[in-house]
């Protein structure tokens, strides 16, 4: 089938069913997922795996959008009025996330699957690191996308990006320190300090990067004062391209590096810059509809059902830790009581960067015979994730009165 036949399908599906989602009351990236499962090519045949194997590229330009707004939502106005409390907040949903899925996973894992080291409690724990660590993460754009279809706007929104915007730094650092732990296990070898000191270094040089392409991106809208809309949206796009590839060449964290653009370019105005309202109105749609429909067509339910258990699991322990770790964290952060009970909602969704990770321990050849089962429970986890996280976040909202009456139903 001729590929831009296949395009035409795609947004055909989605836009239809993310509008019957929205008119019964639900998301429209439900809709969109819906639509992607109904044309995933390992449940029907009207697209072949190939073009799917083509995608990534689409993909990865959707995120360097999704997460250069969702750091334009992280204003150092309103960091100063919550920002001890998301950093608080931040920590504790991600940390006791990694620690309740570690916790469990050293228990239940022996009892469920056969270990590639051996039986019993010790030889889980290099798997159970792994998979604590991405637990952590949050992929904030199911919620970024309920936030906006609703126009919600309060303290649990602006708390549930700024906790996201932090998670994808503590996921890196978790998982870095993690693989070296595990490796350490598996091979019986040494510490050194080098092994702790190079994600900290990824994540710096990650921000250097993107706060470089905010400068310029700053610099030339400054040059070309009055720029016509169509051109800032074509500049911004062009630097969170470029600043994805360049960072995918260098190894370092692509997420990150679009998400300080974002930070650098919302905070170098005393106002917020056109560009995140241009995004927001024009492109952001599109992005949105693309993103999420493709994301259903990766979905692997042979993968969920092969390791069912494990996965439940893994998605009960991550959510306990998840709802748990964000109540403390903003209760020690003096949040206020809607953002300690509903935050942890909205920080359900997982995606994206967890199944990056998850692949790259296929690379380490002391963690090889570890891989096959991270990668099917992350995954098996993110069609959990996916599916369920519109909800939670939109429930969150809700709760939290931040919707605007008459939006709840439409």
């Amino acid at each position: 089938m001729d590929p831009l036949l296949i395009v035409g399908m795609v947004l055909a599906l989605g836009l239809a069913l993310g509008e019957i989602a929205q008119r019964l009351g639900f998301p429209r990236v439900a809709g969109y997922i819906i639509a992607g499962i109904i044309l995933n090519p390992r449940i029907s045949r009207f697209v072949s795996p190939a073009f799917l194997a083509g995608t990534d590229p689409l993909i990865n330009a959707a995120l360097a959008i999704i997460t250069f707004e969702v750091g334009g939502t992280l204003a150092i106005g309103p960091l100063k009025e919550l920002g001890r409390s998301i950093v608080f907040l931040a920590l504790g949903e991600a940390e006791l996330a990694a620690l309740a899925i570690l916790g469990g996973a050293t228990i239940v894992l022996p009892l469920l699957i056969t270990l590639p080291i051996g039986a019993g409690f010790v030889a889980a724990i290099p798997l159970a690191l792994l998979l604590g660590a991405l637990g952590s993460p949050t992929d904030p754009s199911a919620t970024l996308a309920v936030i906006h279809q609703y126009r919600a706007k309060g303290m649990v929104s602006f708390s549930i990006m700024g906790a996201a915007a932090f998670d994808d730094a503590l996921g890196i650092i978790n998982f870095s320190v993690a693989t070296a732990l595990a490796s350490i296990l598996v091979a019986h070898s040494h510490v050194t300090p080098l092994v702790f000191l190079e994600p900290f270094l990824v994540i710096l040089a990650s921000l250097a990067l993107g706060i470089a392409l905010g400068l310029a991106y700053h610099w030339v809208v400054r040059l070309l004062r009055g720029s016509q809309d169509g051109i800032l949206i074509a500049l911004v796009v062009t630097a969170l391209i470029l600043g994805y590839g360049l960072a995918t060449l260098a190894g370092l964290d692509a997420l990150l590096v679009t998400m300080a653009v974002g930070i650098t370019v919302v905070n170098l105005r005393r106002t917020r810059p056109r560009v995140f309202q241009l995004i927001e109105r024009h492109v952001e749609p599109l992005v949105f509809l693309l993103f999420f429909t493709v994301s259903g067509m990766y979905l692997d339910f042979s993968v969920l059902l092969k390791y069912l258990p494990l996965v439940l699991l893994f998605v009960a322990f991550r959510t306990g830790g998840k709802l748990g770790g964000a109540y403390l964290g903003a209760t020690l952060g003096g949040a206020p009581p809607a953002v300690r009970r509903y935050t942890g909602w909205g920080l359900i969704p997982q995606g994206g960067i967890v199944i990056g990770l998850a692949l790259t321990v296929k690379g380490i050849p002391e963690l090889a015979p570890y891989s096959d089962i991270l990668v099917n429970v992350i995954i098996g986890a993110t069609v959990i994730h996916e599916l369920v996280g519109p909800f939670t976040s939109k429930y969150a909202l809700q709760r939290a009165g931040e919707i605007p009456a008459g939006k709840v139903a439409g």
